[in-house]
């Protein structure tokens, strides 16, 4: 009788479901800070849009590492993967507060 530790794949069972469940934490919190759920008047606040762009900068780099196996890839793709999402949120933030 196999026992879960020697079944094929299960090691990776454990890493995947705490990054689905740090997503999952991520987009309640995403909702949470969002004004308008709640029903009143929705207005713009450059703290929240910030912290809600921060959470999606957090969400992308946890979905390429846990779940395109970048976390196993050479050293230089981790960077590179690193490098762009760093500056494609820099470019959304700039583009939103200017």
């Amino acid at each position: 009788m196999s026992t879960p530790e020697t079944l094929p794949g299960r090691s990776e069972a454990r890493p995947i479901t705490i990054a689905w469940l740090a997503l999952s934490a991520i987009t309640v919190l995403g909702w949470w800070l969002a004004p308008g759920h709640s029903g009143g008047q929705a207005d713009p606040s450059v703290p929240i849009t910030v912290a809600v762009i921060m959470l999606g900068f957090v969400k992308c780099r946890v979905i390429i590492r846990c779940f395109m196996e970048v976390r196993s890839a050479p050293v230089w793709l981790r960077r590179s993967t690193d490098a762009w999402l760093v500056t494609l949120w820099l470019a959304v933030l700039a583009i939103y507060l200017w």
